[in-house]
């Protein structure tokens, strides 16, 4: 029960819980009964960035959602021009964070960086379509390790993924710790944004998605494609 309650922070919050605390005792002592709105306040601050473990699928080529939320359309697009993955569209599988949703960003794929480009931009809905041409953005080109018992064609060798970090209409800051030159594990934390955002995941070629547009998924957790599968692309309704 105790661990059910008590979700580790994520250290980009701690700062941020205590400005909320500072400000509510601020509050108790001019206004008086007003505090209780900063410790809810506060609370809220916590619920942001808490950052809960998450338990990775480790089968080869699975590839995971980057984030928690909810599966925007998915369309084919080009990966973004910075990256210089060429113009050729790519499956675009994005997911939408909302205020309530963990905001912490995990790797999809093992993998090496490549590059990494970062360009400002709006700040419009994350939710809308534009979001991925016209906000600030954070970009990662990820080499994907091979499979050591993969059938030729079948797995990562050789392919690459793109993964962007998108701002949304109230995030104003986007946190990637993942270098050039840096190896990844599948479902490790490489940043978060703060306040509202989204995060795209252009699929290599050939592989189709396992989720539907207004599927919830859990970041680290559910898996978004695989190398292996050999279904189409799924459909789904809400019921």
């Amino acid at each position: 029960m105790a661990q059910s309650l008590i979700v580790p922070l994520h250290r980009e919050g701690w700062r941020f819980v205590a400005l909320f605390a500072l400000a509510t005792a601020l509050l108790f002592w001019i206004a008086g009964p007003f505090g209780w709105v900063g410790v809810v306040l506060t609370a809220w601050c916590a619920y942001f960035f808490r950052d809960p473990p998450r338990v990775i699928p480790t089968r080869p080529g699975l590839i995971v959602s980057p984030a928690d939320g909810i599966v925007l359309p998915i369309v084919a697009a080009p990966p973004p021009a910075e990256l210089e993955m060429g113009p050729e569209p790519r499956t675009r599988v994005s997911v939408f964070m909302n205020l309530f949703d963990v905001h912490v960003n995990r790797v999809p794929h093992d993998g090496r960086v490549l590059k990494r480009a970062y360009r400002p931009g709006k700040f419009v809905n994350a939710s809308f379509d534009k979001a991925s041409e016209e906000n600030e953005r954070m970009a990662l080109r990820l080499a994907l390790d091979a499979e050591p018992d993969a059938e030729p064609d079948a797995g990562p060798e050789g392919r690459e993924l793109a993964l962007v970090q998108i701002a949304g209409l109230v995030a104003r800051r986007i946190l990637c710790e993942a270098q050039v030159g840096a190896a990844l594990r599948t479902g490790e934390r490489f940043g978060m944004i703060r306040f509202g955002s989204r995060v795209d995941t252009y699929l290599p070629p050939g592989v189709a998605p396992l989720v539907v547009a207004g599927q919830r998924v859990v970041g680290g957790e559910t898996v978004i494609a695989d190398f292996r599968a050999q279904e189409p692309a799924r459909e789904g309704e809400v019921r």
